[in-house]
């Protein structure tokens, strides 16, 4: 007989782990809708030719393929074979599992441009899958719960997403993290300052990866990328500069005095500040780190990255502006800016500081059992006044003995058992047992209601 399995990087979620997932979305969900946002759903798969050149090189390499149906092989010949995979993959697979929620955004927005209303505000929480190697905090089907907003440029946006991250960590209980921002603007500016203009990407792919590597080794992988050691060496004052937010503007000012897109996406972020301030907001959590990267080759603006500290995790969310994402579908000049709850981290990241609440546990209330037909049948006639008055409430499906009802409720956590026996259908009342305190008493049906609402 087979042992059943599952594919790495991918869970199953049980009772227990659905409850507390929803109490993650749940919370996350109020948040977009408070802010204006409306959920749309994208199909789990989309054309290769949708997903590919959007999320860098060694994105593509993490895209999931999905065979054609039927006989794959049969645009396949030799020369393919012998080409490699380049010439294969597009005749065998014309589709793929998304990768992120963003890129579909931008195809649906295209697709619907004539029904939306701009700016247009959404919000997306579904599955998306990346063919990355599994370890803890990071698998290969996760959720996002992403919040974008297309057609508009103001930075109102990017100040209002820091809002939302707040007000989401201030409900789940967090209350030591960062939010590290950024602007892709400066970041072409400092290739341009160290005398490397126009290899942006690279540097943002190698950078991007100083808080797993270390600086010594972003140094190697720079230099691999074809960049001058002279020029590696004007950017070690930036990967060491130690001070305050206002001293790192000072000091970029300086170091992008001849970079006109470096200096501008300074005068972004000082703006995205000077927002925050009049709309009564501190800047607490908010880390302007110079350095953050993030590796998605579409950001052209503001970038986000949040990090919870004193876990095992890595980022929990993150996202950014980008100018263009909609052009490569045939829609230019349409800018968004977004970012992305990551459930999965957020999920491990409580479970780890023990912070979620008892009562996102709660499930059903009350458990009508019985000794008989007609004490089951009397409990059939009560149940749906219970569920009618919004207590969740089930019935044993079974004419059992009484301990294997009652050991069912200990079992799935229900706290109360009401006994439906004899006499209690006789004067048409309940039996209601607390089984943590172990109290009982025989109250009416409308008695219980009252009881159990108020609990």
């Amino acid at each position: 007989m087979q042992k059943p399995s599952l594919p790495k990087g991918t869970r199953d979620f049980g009772p227990i782990q659905m409850a507390r997932r929803n109490f993650i979305l749940n919370t996350i969900k109020d948040t977009f809708q408070l802010f204006g946002y409306q959920q749309i759903e994208t199909p789990a798969m989309e054309n290769l030719s949708t997903l590919t050149g959007k999320y860098g090189d060694e994105g593509d390499q993490l895209l999931f393929k999905i065979l054609n149906s039927g006989d794959f092989l049969k645009k396949v010949n030799s020369e393919d074979i012998a080409s490699g995979a380049a010439a294969t993959l597009p005749k065998v697979a014309e589709k793929g599992l998304r990768y992120d929620l963003t890129v579909p955004f931008a195809r649906f927005v295209v697709m619907n441009r004539n029904e939306l209303t701009f700016p247009f505000k959404r919000f997306q929480i579904q599955p998306v899958w990346r063919a990355d190697r599994p370890q803890k905090g990071r698998y290969r089907e996760f959720y996002q719960c992403d919040a974008d907003v297309v057609g508009t440029d103001s930075l109102v946006c990017e100040a209002e997403i820091i809002l939302m991250i707040r007000n989401v960590f201030a409900k789940l209980g967090l209350s030591n993290y960062d939010i590290k921002v950024n602007n892709r603007k400066i970041l072409t500016g400092i290739s341009e300052a160290i005398g490397e203009a126009g290899k942006e990407g690279s540097l943002c792919v190698a950078i991007d990866k100083l808080d797993k590597i270390g600086w010594q080794k972003v140094k190697e992988e720079l230099g691999e990328r074809g960049f001058a050691s002279h020029s590696v060496d004007k950017l070690e004052p930036l990967v060491q500069l130690k001070t305050d937010l206002k001293g790192k503007i000072a000091f970029l000012k300086d170091f992008l005095a001849t970079s006109e897109v470096g200096l501008k996406g300074v005068s972004e972020l000082e703006e995205m500040l000077d927002i925050l301030d009049q709309m009564g907001a501190n800047l607490e959590h908010v880390d302007f780190d110079i350095m953050l990267a993030r590796g998605l080759s579409y950001y052209t603006g503001a970038i986000f990255e949040v990090k919870v500290n004193g876990v095992s995790i890595g980022s929990v969310s993150g996202g950014g502006r980008y100018d263009n994402l909609t052009g490569v579908f045939g829609l230019s000049g349409v800018s968004g800016v977004g970012f992305s709850f990551g459930v999965d981290r957020l999920y491990d990241v409580l479970e780890e500081l023990d912070l979620f609440p008892e009562e996102s546990l709660k499930g059903t209330t009350l458990l009508l059992t019985h000794f008989d037909q007609k004490g089951f049948r009397y409990a059939l006639n009560v149940l749906n006044q219970f569920r009618n008055a919004g207590i969740k409430a089930e019935i044993y499906p079974d004419v059992v003995k009484a301990k294997k009802q009652f050991d069912f409720a200990n079992k799935k956590g229900i706290p109360f058992v009401g006994i439906c026996g004899d006499n209690e259908i006789m004067t048409e009342t309940l039996a209601l047992k607390n089984l943590e305190t172990g109290n009982q008493e025989n109250l009416k049906v409308e008695e219980v209601i009252s009881l159990l609402k108020g609990n």
